[in-house]
């Protein structure tokens, strides 16, 4: 629980051993703003904390040159817009790097996936906790023959052979905090990992004197077993920050590295996207996806629009039609001329709102740390005192040492170090068992202070997937529908299709006009299958709250399916849940209005916004935080992305688009919605065991310290108290697992009173 020191972060920047990045590379990473400005982002993986970007940003922002400086805690980036000209002539960006190092401590160098050396980070904690936790049991098994009153030379021998195994587990299990402390007093502060690199330097070197003078008393098995303890905490609290995965780097995955770019004489030139001007000509193929934006100058086709409206009903283009950046070309293909650079692009907006929305989020503290600000220099101004007090007064410098020795021991902090990380670990392991992953133990804390939930429409409050509800016309008509359907991959086709079981009619010719529809010749006449305009020329579509498909012979209507998305199981059910416990509620969608409202209806949520993209939808939740609200969302598509991180939380089902689910705190991979009952529940229950846990840890502080201040506890009977006070925490952290899974009742949800939000902010 470290605040403010590399620690385990900075052990993982450590590992790394990168240099500072050149100039020139630099140079070539930074992106070019215009008007003598730069951007250039660097990665700096010990930042972790509030203190940490203040830090940081205070030390940029005092450099002339910088213009504006901005952490991102989420994908530890430190985004610097700096004039490439300042006050002293030419600026050399590496002397951004330098100035992070001198503030900190911490390395930078160019932002790039953290994963796999976090990874190895984790496997090396893990080891830490192996071969602290052997070294401890077999310095026990020792500590009882002398504990038992082995003769002296039995003593003596038993002691050297702690000390040799005490020796490299500190080194190589103390390390971690050594080089935090050490990190944190060279910069001329001092954080959480100074005491207990303390308490155990001391105590070994306290217990190695003892062995060389023939002393009766060592404490190689307190030194040891404390650092075990402190391990597991910090293995704990890694493994669950360590789940809080970005996903920006899995969204720009989605836009293609290049383009095939249409040249004056006909021949085609792939270009990265980069090199890909405004005005140029692009190739794009079926099933390929679209990497800039731009309008269609040749070809049909259906675009896949989940990226831009999260609905699986795609959208006709033809020439003359504007297309964004990430959709993707089903059916046909298109000559498209960009109209925006890849910098510009729909996708680049929509990573860019993403990241402004992690940087909001990455100011969230968690208490963890803001418990961490006061407790280091109150342990160190504590021992310090105990020891001048003991040695002026008592006279007995070596007694003095032996009882500040005890204090920093007694009052390690283990058990704060386990408040938070072994409660969210158990809350972590509960949701798991009801079908919720949870990837950051922050989050749980964030849950727990939401009063408005937001949800999505297609995907989360529905399947996503169309349910045929209703056929209209002649009943011999759903074979020769299915028949027709069977030879597109339209969703809605294949949901007709799924509906037949029985005979279906040889169709022979059969062709599909992107966009519009089927056409087969039959022995009656010309049959099509697809949008009312384009089934029946001259009628209107109806305006129904669901999609319809038209089937026609020679122009006139034979049957008319309509098609509505399946709701969610339990969605219903928790609806009525959330509004019973005081939440407010909204809908926000990318679908029609009169789709949106028809869900809205049926479902009791007085408030829906319908028709928002991305941006509208990250803009709808900061109008929420404006007004007050601390707001839940459930979203599931690619278009969901930037509200799931701008959301002060949010929670995606397992069928969500990657970019989906790696957005989301939270996962579900059930299809029923009462997960998000549950997932609150649980979340305000871990949140009072937390704060159980720390009054716990505060109030054997307040007994323990004064004893060990008073002279009664050796450095051993510490070890053993603050082990003691561990084990209380953990087996209250234990309390959760007898939460009973959240049962939502029957009956149908009452419709909400108009205006249920209260103070009601329009966001359209």
């Amino acid at each position: 629980m470290s605040c403010c020191a590399p620690g385990t972060e900075g052990a993982l920047d450590m590992a790394r051993s990168a240099a500072l990045p050149s100039s020139e590379e630099l140079l070539l990473a930074s992106l070019d703003l215009g008007e003598g400005l730069r951007q250039t982002d660097l990665s700096v993986p010990a930042v972790h904390c509030g203190t940490c970007i203040t830090a940081i940003e205070t030390a940029l922002s005092s450099m002339p040159e910088v213009q504006k400086a901005r952490v991102n805690l989420s994908t530890r980036r430190v985004s610097i817009v700096w004039r490439a000209e300042g006050p002293a002539g030419a600026t050399d960006p590496v002397e951004l790097a330098r100035t992070i190092k001198r503030a900190t401590g911490y390395d930078a160098h160019l932002f790039s996936s953290e994963a796999e050396a976090s990874d190895r980070l984790k496997s090396q904690l893990i080891r830490g906790v192996a071969v602290t936790g052997f070294a401890a049991a077999n310095i026990m098994l020792l500590s009882v023959s002398v504990w038992s009153g082995a003769e002296a030379s039995t003593r003596d021998l038993f002691h050297w052979i702690s000390a040799m195994i005490a020796a490299p587990a500190l080194v190589y299990g103390g390390r971690f905090f050594y080089q935090s402390a050490f990190a944190a007093l060279k910069q001329g502060r001092t954080n959480m990992d100074v005491p207990i690199a303390l308490a155990i330097t001391l105590s070994y070197a306290v217990s190695l004197w003892e062995t060389i003078h023939h002393g009766h008393h060592a404490w190689f098995d307190a030194t040891v077993s404390l650092l075990f303890f402190l391990l597991i905490g910090r293995t704990l609290d890694h493994i669950m920050r360590d789940r809080a995965r970005s996903a920006i780097t899995g969204l720009a995955r989605l836009s293609p590295r290049g383009a095939m770019v249409v040249q004056t004489d006909g021949s085609r030139d792939y270009r990265p996207v980069e090199e890909v001007s405004p005005g140029d000509l692009i190739a794009i193929a079926a099933g390929d996806r679209l990497p800039l934006d731009g309008v269609v100058v040749e070809g049909e086709s259906d675009l896949d629009m989940s990226i831009v409206n999260g609905e699986s009903v795609p959208l006709a283009v033809y020439p003359g039609d504007a297309v964004r950046a990430g959709t993707v070309s089903l059916t046909g293909s298109l000559v498209v001329r960009a109209t925006a650079t890849a910098a510009n692009s729909f996708l680049a907006e929509v990573i860019a709102l993403m990241e402004a929305a992690e940087g909001g989020r990455a100011q969230y503290r968690r208490i963890a740390d803001r418990a961490a600000r006061l407790y280091s220099p109150a342990v160190h101004l504590l021992a310090l005192l105990t020891f001048f007090g003991w040695g002026i007064f008592g006279g007995d410098w070596k007694q003095a040492m032996l009882i500040a020795i005890a204090v920093l021991i007694i009052t390690c902090p283990c058990a704060l170090g386990l408040a938070v990380p072994v409660v969210q670990v158990v809350a972590a392991g509960r949701l798991f068992q009801n079908g919720v992953m949870v990837k950051d133990g922050s989050a749980m804390e964030r849950l727990a202070e939401i009063d408005t939930v937001v949800f999505d429409k297609t995907g989360t409050l529905t399947l996503g997937r169309p349910k045929l509800t209703a056929i209209e016309g002649k009943p011999h008509s759903l074979a020769l529908a299915a028949a027709l359907a069977a030879h597109s991959r339209h969703p809605l086709s294949q949901a007709l299709s799924a509906n037949h079981s029985g005979p279906m009619p040889f169709i022979a010719s059969v062709r599909e006009l992107a966009g519009e529809g089927i056409i087969a010749v039959l022995a009656e006449g010309e049959a099509r299958l697809g949008s009312r305009a384009f089934a029946c020329p001259g009628s209107k579509a109806t305006a129904s709250g669901g999609s319809e498909v038209v089937l026609s012979v020679n122009g006139q209507e034979e049957a008319c399916f309509l098609f509505e998305d399946e709701i969610r199981p339990g969605a219903w059910m928790a609806v009525e849940t959330l509004r019973k416990k005081g939440f407010q509620l909204a809908l926000l969608s990318g679908d029609r209005t009169p789709v949106v409202a028809a869900m809205a209806s049926r479902l009791g949520i007085a408030d829906w916004y319908a028709e928002l993209t991305p941006k509208g939808k990250a803009e709808a939740l900061a109008v929420l935080k404006q007004a007050g609200r601390v707001t839940l969302m459930v979203g599931d598509g690619i278009n969901d992305a930037p509200a799931l991180s701008a959301a002060h939380v949010s929670i995606a089902p397992a069928t969500a688009a990657d970019i989906g689910r790696q957005a989301a705190d939270f996962v579900f991979t059930h299809d029923n919605l009462d997960a998000v009952p549950l997932a609150i529940e649980v979340s305000r229950r871990a949140g009072r065991l937390i704060r159980e846990n720390f009054a716990l840890a505060i109030g054997y502080n307040v007994i323990a310290v004064p004893i060990a201040i008073a002279g009664y506890a050796t450095p051993l009977i510490a070890s053993v108290a603050m082990s003691t006070s561990s084990l209380i925490v953990v087996a209250n952290a234990l309390r959760l697992n007898r939460l009973a899974r959240s049962h939502v009742g029957g009956g149908s949800p009452a419709r909400p009173k108009e205006g249920a939000l209260s103070g009601k902010v329009r966001l359209a």
